[in-house]
């Protein structure tokens, strides 16, 4: 496991994540596709907000179980809480400094399917963080 920084653009929103960063997500859903969002999931207790916790605003939609986390400044979409266990964060991995997205597997997610898979919500590509 390494340590990461992610920052928005205007570097108000700063945070850090302790992971094994070798897999990664698409996917196909209507938000993460507009926004061009490559997910990585982690535990609570792997993440840290380190600033900007006043300069977050949250986009809600549909079930309104997830919540869209991006700054209020710039408007980059750093991280979300996934409905599927809203404990656990999503990180936008083009956030993290110094990553190289071509160095990672992306395994492509059909979100835009995900209600009516059976099993949903823990089939797919983060089902090992039930």
């Amino acid at each position: 496991m390494e340590k990461y920084k992610g920052s928005c653009h205007c570097g108000r929103i700063r945070y850090e994540v302790t992971t094994d960063l070798s897999r990664v997500s698409e996917c196909n859903c209507s938000i993460c596709r507009l926004k061009a969002y490559i997910h990585h999931m982690v535990l609570p207790e792997q993440f840290r907000l380190l600033e900007g916790e006043t300069d977050l605003a949250t986009y809600q939609f549909g079930t309104m179980q997830a919540r869209h986390h991006f700054c209020r400044i710039c408007g980059v979409a750093v991280f979300f809480r996934p409905r599927a266990n809203p404990s656990n964060y999503m990180v936008n991995v083009r956030c993290l400094d110094g990553v190289d997205l071509s160095r990672l597997q992306v395994v492509q997610f059909d979100g835009r399917s995900w209600d009516s898979v059976a099993g949903a919500p823990y089939d797919g590509p983060w089902k090992f963080l039930k």
